[in-house]
């Protein structure tokens, strides 16, 4: 479903006008009140097909997908068996993992209205989650012809993306980052672009054929200090491994912020020659390694690392990673897969890569 960043909120069409409340109010993110607002609309203007969608857009984006197939079913009161309510049906069948159920749908609702490109850019979503994703790209060509539109750019570079052709999806990407009208499209094309670049480091092999290190790498642009076969790492092996990348790189930290308690951080701060605090430093000249065992258990890691990127200087250290936590600039392990030992030599190429997270970091 196309997102309300796709409109204009103050145009001067008649329906633009009684939409505009509920839109500005999901662009400044107050999402309760805009999802009131579109309610009250139903009420008073229940035949504004555009109020459903954007409406059914605002669940889905809260991941509240049986609240979508409900708005989908009561879409029917009032349209009956028509297109947009097979639409939303199917969009929300999809979501809820019911695949088949949801591209049934789809293609009812493509019957019903075949000049329509917001059914094919649906249908070619539904094919993606399946993994059939010649059907998806048949279906996203057609629906870009009968109407181009930046959101079916972006999601035809991520079949493409998937399907480990990494120059044709970043193609799509740029076009999506041209045609957008509005910064928070741009800036959706651009981290795309940005991911895209980081697959296509290891080019020949498809995302879901990665080893975890090297995926996670990708999808978040971390440092992974591990990821060989071997004897696992010990958390004193990932310090050792951690001074040693600084030492190869030119890292040049100002102190240790320890998170936690635990007599390692001492041990690295020695070998970095540095010392070790408890807190960010107010200095904004300085240069921190805000470091921690599991930010799992952290209450402020979201917060520190925030803070690092918006200076531009320092990095955070998370020597064991699980993927429910806001990620670090540099993993020791990754909680979720099985213990590697250290792979310092792809650390220093993912540290280097033009498109990682350090790259833009003042670290000397």
């Amino acid at each position: 479903m196309y997102s309300t960043d796709q409109f204009r909120v103050f145009s001067g069409a008649a329906a633009d006008r009684l939409l505009s409340r509920p839109r500005r109010l999901v662009q400044e993110g107050r999402s309760p009140d805009a999802e009131l607002a579109y309610q009250e609309l139903l009420l008073t203007n229940p035949d504004l097909r555009a109020a459903w969608m954007e409406l059914f857009s605002l669940l889905r984006e809260a991941g509240r997908f049986p609240e979508a197939l409900t708005l989908a079913e009561r879409s029917a009161r009032e349209f009956g068996d028509g297109s947009l309510t097979a639409i939303l049906r199917g969009a929300a069948l999809v979501e809820l993992g019911r695949f088949r159920e949801g591209l049934t749908a789809l293609d009812d609702a493509a019957q019903l209205d075949p000049d329509s490109g917001l059914v094919w850019h649906e249908a070619g979503y539904a094919a993606y989650r399946l993994g059939e994703l010649s059907r998806a790209l048949m279906a996203l060509d057609r629906a870009f012809a009968l109407e181009p539109h930046g959101a079916t750019l972006r999601l035809r570079g991520r079949v493409l993306r998937q399907a480990g052709r990494y120059l044709a999806a970043e193609v799509a990407f740029e076009g999506a980052a041209q045609a957008a009208e509005f910064s928070a499209q741009r800036e959706a094309a651009e981290a795309e672009i940005r991911l895209t670049r980081r697959f296509a480091a290891f080019p020949g092999s498809k995302p879901e054929a990665l080893p975890p290190a090297r995926r996670w790498f990708a999808e978040h642009g971390a440092v992974i200090l591990t990821g060989m076969p071997g004897a696992a790492a010990t958390d004193a092996d990932l310090v050792q491994g951690m001074a040693q990348l600084a030492k190869d790189l030119g890292w040049r930290f100002t102190s240790v912020v320890a998170l936690e308690a635990w007599p390692g951080w001492y041990d690295l701060a020695q070998v970095l020659d540095v010392t070790v605090a408890a807190t960010l430093p107010e200095d904004p000249s300085a240069i921190p390694l805000a470091a921690c065992r599991n930010p799992a258990t952290i209450p402020r890691w979201a917060e520190c690392g925030a803070a690092l990127a918006a200076r531009g200087r320092g990095a955070t250290l998370a020597l064991h990673q699980g993927a429910d936590t806001p990620a670090a600039d540099i993993v020791g392990q990754l909680a979720d897969a099985p213990p590697r030992a250290l792979d310092l030599a792809f650390a220093v190429e993912a540290a280097q890569h033009p498109e990682g997270r350090l790259r833009p970091r003042v670290l000397t």
